[in-house]
């Protein structure tokens, strides 16, 4: 069961998330709220798998919330969900320490998927959100690296075996378990064995964690 937060200011969408989801056995909503403040408050009271996040709220936005639910728990993954798809919402989306984010004019099934792979630490990014926006987010002024918080390079490289590495930079290509299993020829309960050791070794939460810590250590080169 995957325990779902709501939280945005428009009471239609959170009412119409929570019944669509009453539909799915999988799916539990927790709670909802209806601005940032209120979101971090049920996100400690509740401890939700994740919380569907908007960005745009009353008081304190969901870029504040985002930050403060990720930094109190490692538990709690948050899956930014808003009209709003411009470069600087995703990079600020990240840098709090979202590990998703979708836009509302996706198809339900689409956000639904998204909460799942969100909660099995799976995610990447939505639909549109691609490599080369992963990269220019690294190369802005004052970027914090979640993955690891600024380790040195070489330290990190030598943490991890040739093939995590060669693992590490599919993930930073893009590639899901099944794809990397297929380009290693290994199975895909080894290559997600592989995935989770580099959670633990790199201390990333999900993979976009790892993606930008591929980037970091220069194993995938940025797109133009």
């Amino acid at each position: 069961m995957i325990r779902v937060l709501l939280a945005d200011d428009q009471p239609l969408l959170r009412s119409g998330l929570r019944v669509i989801m009453a539909d799915h056995p999988d799916l539990e909503v927790v709670g909802e709220a209806a601005n940032g403040a209120e979101a971090v408050r049920l996100a400690a009271e509740t401890a939700p798998d994740v919380v569907v996040m908007d960005i745009r709220m009353p008081g304190m936005d969901g870029i504040e919330a985002t930050r403060r639910v990720t930094g109190a728990s490692a538990a709690t993954r948050v899956l930014i969900l808003t009209t709003f798809d411009e470069d600087e919402h995703v990079h600020a989306a990240l840098r709090a320490g979202a590990s998703g984010f979708a836009v509302k004019d996706m198809a339900v099934d689409d956000i639904l998927a998204a909460v799942r792979v969100v909660a099995a630490g799976d995610a990447l990014l939505a639909p549109g959100v691609t490599r080369r926006l992963i990269a220019d987010f690294l190369g802005r002024p004052g970027t914090v690296l979640p993955a690891h918080g600024g380790a040195d390079r070489a330290l990190l490289t030598e943490a991890i075996t040739d093939r995590e590495r060669e693992v590490l930079t599919l993930v930073g290509s893009g590639r899901s378990n099944a794809e990397i299993a297929e380009d290693l020829f290994i199975t895909v309960a080894t290559a997600k064995s592989h995935v989770s050791r580099l959670f633990t070794k790199l201390g990333a939460r999900d993979r976009v964690q790892l993606v930008i810590t591929a980037y970091e250590l220069g194993l995938v080169a940025p797109q133009r």
